[in-house]
């Protein structure tokens, strides 16, 4: 990569400014090699091609786009919550149940009543209102069950025993159970339901709210988007100072997640994809489309301002900042397959929907890009709005806030290395108390049904009564089995009630499968509940069913997340193992550093690690939760952390091969380790710092969604961007390069003779060998210390 020719005040002019362009005879061999970088390579080919017919490549793409558009119409798929968790007695249960309960097999919905003012429901108003519920929701379950045969019985809460009317007769609740799951069932039926439950209830006086499964409103993006480019918008414009530059990143970042959605839904239509995928993708879309673009914009402006055509300047961008976008984007595409090595379908899907925004996004910007890049040419800086055009040269770049903070950083370093890494551990050490789980309907906004269901269930029966604890027993030939773990988990501690078995036949000496539902004392988010969860499933069942033929399993919500937890945590060394290696890999193939790899593996995971600390301490433990929307702490959804960890491994390539890109340039070129360090900090470190700014305001914009996960992924993502950008590329790294000196350049020669020469620079930049210190001119500035 090469740097832009000087063009300061008393120099050369702005291209659009000017008539003749006058090349200063120092600039002439640096604007040679641009030129042959133009036309060196096969990316340079293809952005060279796409410079010259663009008008064709717009076509295509509008080919492309149009064709999907089309075939969405036709046959779009749909976003489906699929917790299968191979193996597990979440999992054995739902089998179970799905094989020999064709009644149970569906989706609940809990229907909780409470009077007005504290009035009992058990009065002659109440009653009868209640039995025009019940006979409502029986119709109901006739027209949206698939199998007619299949209807369940729904038990009347004021009924003598059925333990669903409140001490003070004031709350009570019902379920409507359905043979299809959330998500097959059609959601308007259900709002249907609801609204008639309701208005019988607001004629009764009585408050009608729902939970469970059945109750599966879509996930709500709310403004978080629009807030994002919002905030993108104004980084770009102090950046860039003119609205076509700024313009260029939003829209190309719009069309990239465009494209992926259209591409998921299309997938979906073949294969399950989890609803958080919806919330992925805009997050993730946006955020590399952005960047991927601002790196290719900022490197045409660069060439085009030294002189090149707007042809050959799109081409060179292409080979160099393009050749990066690929390298960061590859990378991420890489890092996000080891998730698979989870075992888990539905996080395996949600890598495949989490690559698709940074696929197209690459896809764009290198062919797409060049071309509307070439159409623009010189009109690139139009739209400055009275702004001064910003100086672009190598002494202007010299002289802004980020060459100064280079070169404290590089005078400083062996200061500035420890305090760096004492404050990034102790950002990171909240990790060690992290609890996955799964967050329950208590920490779901106060405005939303099921969060006030959870609140009156806990008022009137307990926090327990929000959630039960399922066990779903295979009976075989012991059809006594089910009664005697009823009695027996009456007797386990926290506890607090038992309902009497449902058989999946009317004759339970004939049924085959049976359901204990238990209550527990505690939330289901509780750590007392995954206690009893335990107690359940290692003493209580193998000591009352030893010696039978039957077999029992727990299930439910706390019980699956527990253990998507516990696969999660004991597959995490060789998930962690693979990210990393893929990592150093790939960085020593691009940099021929095995230092450098080494270096940039293990700074993203602690980058990692502290945006998992941050999310810990606000999330888990409450620290600052008000200031992200929520008013109740509990533990971090199981699916988070791995997600988000292959994510940033690929998002932080980004920031790591823009920066070790311009500091080995410069090596390359002639400079000492510590001086290329200064100068690829003030090289790129404008664009770094705003470039990390675009992605984590992205991000932070999903912090305003309702839903939790939004939250979750955007203050974990947000934190560790800004984290890797900040603290490890523009801090941390510059003082340990210039300690380590020209040693940073070292790797075994066993190793640079195995891996293939794949680097990141046009093939008209790389060195015709290894690259080898170059003697300097004049002593490098010695570090502080």
């Amino acid at each position: 990569m090469s740097s832009a020719l000087p063009h300061g005040p008393n120099q050369q002019k702005p291209l659009e400014d000017q008539g003749e362009i006058v090349i200063e005879p120092a600039a002439q061999e640096r604007i040679e090699e641009e030129r042959r970088i133009a036309h060196t390579g096969a990316l340079a080919r293809i952005a060279g091609g796409c410079a010259r017919h663009p008008w064709r490549v717009i076509a295509g793409w509008l080919v492309v786009f149009v064709t999907l558009i089309g075939m969405n119409a036709a046959f779009h798929g749909k976003l489906i919550n699929d917790f299968k968790i191979p193996g597990s007695d979440t999992q054995k249960a739902t089998d179970l149940i799905n094989a020999k309960f064709g009644g149970q097999r569906g989706a609940a919905l809990r229907v909780v009543l409470a009077g007005e003012n504290g009035q009992r429901l058990d009065t002659a108003p109440g009653s009868s209102a209640i039995g025009k519920m019940l006979a409502a929701a029986h119709a109901s379950q006739g027209s949206l069950d698939e199998e007619s045969k299949d209807v369940s019985a729904i038990t009347n809460p004021l009924a003598s025993g059925s333990h669903q009317l409140a001490k003070g007769g004031g709350i009570a609740f019902f379920d409507v159970q359905f043979d299809r799951t959330g998500f097959e069932l059609p959601r308007a039926g259900v709002v249907s339901l609801e609204d008639q439950l309701r208005s019988i209830g607001r004629q009764a006086g009585i408050q009608v709210e729902f939970t469970g499964e059945a109750e599966n409103a879509p996930p709500t993006q709310g403004l978080s988007d629009i807030i994002g480019l919002v905030a993108a918008f104004v980084i770009l414009m102090v950046l860039f100072r003119a609205l076509v530059p700024t313009a260029i990143p939003l829209m190309f970042a719009i069309v990239a997640v465009i494209g992926a959605f259209l591409i998921l839904f299309l997938a979906a239509r073949l294969t399950h994809f989890n609803t958080v995928t919806e919330i992925l993708v805009p997050m993730i879309g946006l955020g590399v489309g952005i960047d991927y673009t601002l790196f290719i914009v900022t490197r045409f402006r660069q060439f085009l301002h030294d002189g090149l055509s707007p042809q050959a300047a799109a081409a060179a961008a292409g080979a160099t900042a393009g050749r990066a976008v690929i390298f960061a984007g590859v990378t991420v595409a890489i890092s996000i397959t080891g998730l698979a090595l989870i075992g888990l379908d539905f996080i395996t899907k949600l890598r495949i929907g989490s690559a698709l925004g940074v696929l197209t996004a690459v896809l764009l910007a290198n062919s797409l890009l060049p071309a509307v890049l070439s159409l623009l040419g010189h009109k690139i800086d139009r739209g400055r709005l009275g702004m001064p055009v910003v100086d672009e040269s190598r002494e202007g770049q010299s002289r802004t806030p980020i060459a100064a903070w280079g070169r404290f950083v590089s005078r400083n370093a062996k200061v500035v290395l420890p305090i760096v890494t004492v404050v990034l551990l102790l950002l990171a050490s909240p990790v060690l108390a992290s609890r996955l789980g799964l967050a329950d309907a208590g920490t779901a906004p106060k405005d939303q049904t099921t969060r006030k269901a959870y609140d009156l269930l806990t008022r009137g029966f307990g926090p327990g009564f929000t959630e039960p604890i399922p066990v779903v027993v295979d009976l075989q030939s012991d059809h006594a089995a089910a009664d005697k773990l009823e009695a027996a988990f009456k007797r386990v501690p926290g506890i607090k009630q038992v309902v009497k078995p449902i058989y999946n036949t009317k004759n339970p000496d004939a049924a085959s499968v049976a359901i204990v539902n238990t209550y527990g004392k505690y939330a289901p988010q509780d750590s007392h509940t995954d206690g009893i969860v335990s107690a359940l499933r290692h003493t209580v069942i193998p000591r009352t069913l030893a010696g039978s033929s039957a077999h029992a399993y727990v299930s439910g919500s706390n019980a699956a997340f527990t253990d998507i937890g516990h696969r999660i945590f004991s597959h995490a060394p060789w998930f962690l193992l693979y990210i990393i290696g893929i990592t150093f890999l790939v960085l020593a193939m691009a940099f021929r550093s095995a230092v450098i790899a080494l270096k940039a593996a293990l700074t993203t995971l602690m980058s990692a690690l502290v945006g998992f600390g941050v999310l810990t301490l606000v999330v888990q433990q409450g620290y600052g939760m008000g200031v992200i929307g929520l008013d109740r702490t509990g533990p971090i959804e199981s699916f988070v952390p791995p997600i988000a960890f292959a994510i940033l491994f690929g998002l932080s390539m980004d920031y790591e091969a823009f920066l070790m890109s311009r500091i080995r340039e410069e090596h390359v070129h002639g400079e000492d380790t510590v001086a290329a360090v200064k100068d690829g900090v003030a090289g790129v470190g404008r664009v770094i710092v705003a470039a990390a700014l675009i992605m984590s305001s992205v991000f932070f914009s999903f912090l305003l969604n309702p839903d939790r996960v939004s939250k979750e992924f955007g203050l974990l993502l947000g934190v560790a961007i800004l984290t890797d950008a900040l603290l490890m590329r523009l801090t941390f790294v510059p003082a340990l390069l210039t300690l380590l000196r020209e040693r940073t350049w070292a790797i075994p020669g066993w190793l640079e003779r195995a891996l293939p020469n794949i680097t990141i620079e046009a093939p008209g930049e790389r060195p015709p060998s290894p690259a080898k210190p170059v003697p300097q001119s004049e002593p490098a500035e010695a570090p502080a210390g």
